[in-house]
């Protein structure tokens, strides 16, 4: 998405040399600043998400999707299984790169339409998106309701402008709330590099 990033923000932020100092940030002298922009951004992102706690971050939406799915996998309370809804109006390189990480981790991907799919014993985690491809929000509430019913994970990726007009993931019931973070400022760079977040309770 293109963006337009304030003066305000450029000149207070990103230009103002207290956010980062000579140090490269492999080395143990790393910068005050570059710590407190990291807080900055996972309370932003706890906050427009209403989850509890947010990392800093990932690659991309996609990549934290693939996370977001392993995390439901690993923390699911039935071991035995192995099967990953995910919606089909998701981002189509997100279904991409679900499959591409499912394979090696002995997990089958199967993409449905979650509104009508029956969730099954074999089913860890869902992966739903709002606003979707299609730019249709939905109240997911009765979706995660019965993916929750399932005992499965819901895993909802969502746009973090979007979570400042709508009603947030967290709120709806989401386990995990995954994105990207490009919608903050960062300007096109022809496919990256840029944020992505991923919240959980």
């Amino acid at each position: 998405y293109d963006t337009i990033t304030p003066a305000a923000i450029l000149r207070n932020v990103f230009e103002n040399p207290g956010w980062y100092t000579p140090y490269t940030p492999y080395q143990a002298e790393i910068a005050q600043g570059r710590l407190e922009s990291l807080l900055n951004f996972q309370t932003v992102v706890k906050d427009l998400t209403a989850m509890d706690v947010a990392n800093a971050s990932l690659l991309d939406e996609a990549t934290a999707a693939a996370e977001g799915m392993a995390l439901a996998h690993r923390v699911c309370p039935r071991k035995d299984a192995k099967v990953f809804l995910a919606d089909r109006t998701a981002f189509p390189q997100t279904l991409e790169l679900l499959a591409a990480r499912a394979e090696p981790l002995g997990l089958v991907l199967r993409i449905v339409d979650i509104a009508s799919a029956e969730i099954g014993p074999d089913v860890f985690g869902v992966l739903l998106q709002s606003p979707d491809a299609n730019g249709l929000v939905r109240d997911l509430s009765a979706i995660i309701a019965r993916v929750h019913e399932a005992k499965a994970l819901a895993v909802v990726a969502s746009d973090l402008l979007a979570c400042a007009l709508i009603t947030p993931p967290g709120e709806m019931g989401a386990d995990v709330v995954v994105g990207g973070g490009q919608r903050l400022g960062v300007p096109l760079g022809y496919g990256g590099p840029h944020a992505a977040y991923l919240a959980t309770k």
